[in-house]
């Protein structure tokens, strides 16, 4: 395959691979031109009843599988992404729009994970609680069962493995539903577990309907467990789905990420980083710093340095290696970012960066920057999840963390002082699952991925990763 062209685009079924034929199918398309890329299958109501038995029958089996057979499956799965990184960059690239570097770098962070829940899969340890003579109590972790996984396009090869890899660590077996509009990814993720020897029964791949795929699945009393990355209002309405069988759930959902700097830091090495930062992925990115609260001594000096460098952010083909940030994913993305962009322009805002589409084929939309953005703004309100920043003053700490924990999300923070007493009072003062202090990084294979509040529940990555998908029993034997 050449970055030019997407493999084929198929179901992966009981440990088949499942083409058109007889099937709907929907356009994938490239971000960077808007040109056809492929058709992509739309499972069937039988694809589905066959996802479900196939999931049943794998669940028993690979539950019964020695946990370092399953690290062993799992760590040829990584060597053989870290193999095949050149070639998964390209099609992510190809259907998402993200630089070729960030893409392959995406590829390596998704093998990481994968090595570490390898390791996990043989810590899984219970406990032992001594009690009278002959009387012993046994704490013992098995795994909850067939897990329906859904994700989102943004990270189209490491949401896919954030799905399987704890779930298969800790002995689940899982029907796999990513983004019907980056599915060649998450296509070429399941031929790695399948080439790592994963047998077919185990993992299951389908893409179609989501209110169609996510209503089937759910009210099967197959599925036990719920893994859901996406919008907060999609999210909601899963856990109600879900509810009618009280199911488990691991909810990673939507954000808002507030950034706090202060008048102590080192304004141009934070001002490089949160740069870099906001514009990867177009901004399309759960965690993206999002709204900047700056203290008032150097608000003018942030606001100048972040607006000129967002200006000289290179926009363009991902596949270009002069390209910094690529398209947006879909033709939604740039409309909705110019209503909030002209929203909070009418009501005050200050354009500083950017501000419109770019001219040409493509969904693009320019870095863009607004400074003393009121906080009635929808942008202030509703995540833009794409290339908007939102600059604003504060005076004390005190306002500083009532502005971030204005809304109900609380995914990811971010704060830039050097003042170690200011570092502790904000993490705890913030109400986030993941706060940076003084670096951008909330993503780490051994660390918990995951938020508060109406940012979801549950933990992706690191030991929390895989104990969400095992049920706990206490055995009393004497």
């Amino acid at each position: 395959m050449t970055i030019g062209s997407l493999p084929d685009m198929q179901l992966y079924i009981a440990g088949e691979w499942r083409d058109a034929t007889g099937r709907d199918s929907q356009p994938v398309l490239n971000p960077a031109t808007g040109d056809l890329l492929g058709e992509l299958p739309l499972a069937t109501a039988e694809d589905l009843g066959d996802a479900l038995e196939a999931a049943q029958r794998g669940f028993l089996a690979w539950r019964a599988t020695p946990p370092e057979a399953r690290a062993a499956v799992l760590n040829k799965a990584a060597a053989l992404l870290r193999e095949r990184a050149d070639t998964l960059a390209g099609i992510a690239t190809l259907e998402q729009g993200k630089p070729l570097a960030e893409a392959r770098g995406e590829v390596i962070g998704a093998a990481m994970i994968l090595e570490f829940h390898a390791g996990e899969a043989v810590r899984n340890y219970g406990r032992v609680l001594p009690r009278s003579p002959g009387l012993r109590s046994l704490v013992v972790r098995q795994p909850v069962g067939p897990v329906a996984a859904f994700c989102a396009w943004n990270f189209p090869i490491i949401n896919p493995v954030r799905k399987l890899s704890p779930a298969l660590a800790a002995g689940c077996s899982v029907i796999l539903k990513p983004s019907e509009e980056t599915p060649a990814s998450a296509i070429a993720v399941m031929r790695c577990f399948q080439d790592a020897g994963l047998p077919g029964d185990v993992a299951q791949l389908v893409f179609g309907v989501p209110d169609t795929v996510s209503r089937t699945l759910l009210a099967s009393p197959i599925t036990r467990k719920l893994s859901f990355t996406g919008s907060v209002p999609v999210g909601k309405h899963l856990m109600r789905l879900a509810a009618d069988t009280v199911m488990r759930m691991t909810m990673e959902l939507g954000g808002h990420a507030p950034v706090l700097v202060f008048d102590d830091c080192d304004l141009d090495t934070t001002l490089d980083a949160l740069v870099a930062h906001k514009f990867r992925n177009a901004g399309q990115v759960c965690v993206s710093p999002t709204r900047f609260h700056v203290q008032e001594g150097i608000y003018e000096r942030f606001a100048a340095g972040f607006a000129a460098r967002a200006g000289r952010i290179a926009v363009g083909d991902g596949r270009d290696a002069a390209t910094e940030m690529g398209p947006t994913a879909n033709a939604r993305r740039p409309a909705a970012i110019e209503a909030m962009v002209e929203n909070a322009r009418g009501m005050g805002a200050t354009l500083l960066a950017g501000g419109g589409r770019r001219q040409g084929p493509g969904w693009f939309f320019q870095p863009t920057v607004l400074g003393d953005v009121p906080l009635d703004a929808m942008a202030m309100n509703d995540e833009p999840f794409g290339p908007l920043a939102l600059l604003r003053p504060f005076a004390t700490i005190e306002e500083a963390i009532e502005q971030a924990n204005r809304l109900p999300y609380g995914l990811a923070a971010y704060c830039f002082t050097e003042n170690g007493r200011r570092q502790n009072i904000l993490g705890d003062a913030i109400e986030a699952g993941m706060i940076a202090i003084n670096n951008v990084r909330t993503s780490w294979p051994d660390a918990p991925f995951g938020g508060l509040n109406e940012s979801g529940f549950g933990s992706e990555d690191g030991p929390e990763g895989l104990e969400a998908h095992m049920a706990t029993k206490a055995i009393h034997a004497s």
